[in-house]
């Protein structure tokens, strides 16, 4: 019976860390032969919010590994986002 307690907070733990690891969709850049590694990094700053390192070490590991999440949340807060960085002419796309 002393179990029971413990049981139930560990399971309302063990729910709250799945809650907090589920953060929403990801907005991932892919990597191609055209766009500059100026051009990527001003477009992280200028529509993910990046600062200037986070953009340069999201180009690195896009130009290495041939895509990087860029941005989480919703898809409707990262539609908007996504379209922009099309509009710019990289690849992006929203997954679950």
């Amino acid at each position: 019976m002393i179990s029971l307690p413990f049981t139930r907070q560990k399971e309302q733990t063990q729910t709250g860390l799945l809650e907090q690891e589920d953060e929403g969709e990801k907005l991932i850049l892919y990597n191609d032969d055209i766009n500059t590694f100026d051009h990527v990094i001003h477009c992280l700053m200028r529509y993910c919010e990046h600062q200037a390192e986070q953009a340069e070490q999201c180009a690195w590991i896009v130009h290495l590994k041939g895509r990087c999440i860029v941005k989480q949340g919703t898809y409707a807060e990262l539609l908007p986002v996504q379209v922009a960085l099309c509009d710019q002419g990289l690849s992006a796309a929203i997954e679950g």
